[in-house]
């Protein structure tokens, strides 16, 4: 049911088990001012709370001065994207709200189709959140910008997101963990 003054969500369902969502998160009125490698390592520790306890991996995120994209990955029938994005936003706006910003009431969500979900056309749409600070002209090259990564709990020796060596690795990790949630081998 839509609620007033709230954007339409789909079914609590598509964003159960194995759903694989883009997230954009934007601050209220657009303020900027929070985006500082102190609220980075805030980000990233929430994040991996947040994958932990929702059963989720986060192969790409990017911080922006008014904004964030995260795409989470369910790992099994665990999984509540919802309930991951309510507690994340809770306890991120609190950190926000510290230096006095806050979330926009409710986050974009992006659900991915099946034709989204093939390997090939996935890793183009973390590479796409990735090139966002270049788009915006805030660095010559995305590579630049600290403010990105991937959080895979449980594995911080993964190589950095968006590289040569990080592709390999994390479908083989994301494909370990998916199997291993449903009553398979590791």
């Amino acid at each position: 049911m839509k609620r007033p003054g709230h954007l339409p969500r789909l079914d609590k369902a598509a964003y159960r088990g194995k759903a694989w969502v883009h997230w954009t998160m934007s601050m209220r009125d657009r303020a900027k001012g929070w985006l500082d490698e102190p609220m980075h390592c805030q980000v990233r520790e929430l994040l991996l709370h947040t994958m932990a306890r929702y059963s989720l991996h986060c192969p790409g995120y990017c911080l922006m001065p008014d904004h964030a994209h995260f795409l989470w990955m369910g790992l099994g029938d665990d999984s509540d994207q919802l309930l991951a994005s309510r507690f994340f936003r809770k306890h991120w706006n609190e950190k926000l709200q510290e230096r006095g910003v806050c979330l926009q009431p409710q986050g974009y969500d992006h659900v991915l189709r099946e034709s989204e979900r093939r390997p090939d056309a996935f890793e183009d749409t973390v590479i796409y959140i990735f090139h966002n600070p270049q788009r915006a002209g805030l660095v010559g090259d995305w590579v630049g910008w600290s403010y990105r990564g991937s959080v895979l709990p449980g594995y911080p020796e993964i190589p950095r997101a968006g590289f040569g060596g990080f592709w390999p690795v994390f479908w083989k990790i994301h494909n370990r963990e998916t199997t291993k949630r449903a009553g398979g081998n590791t």
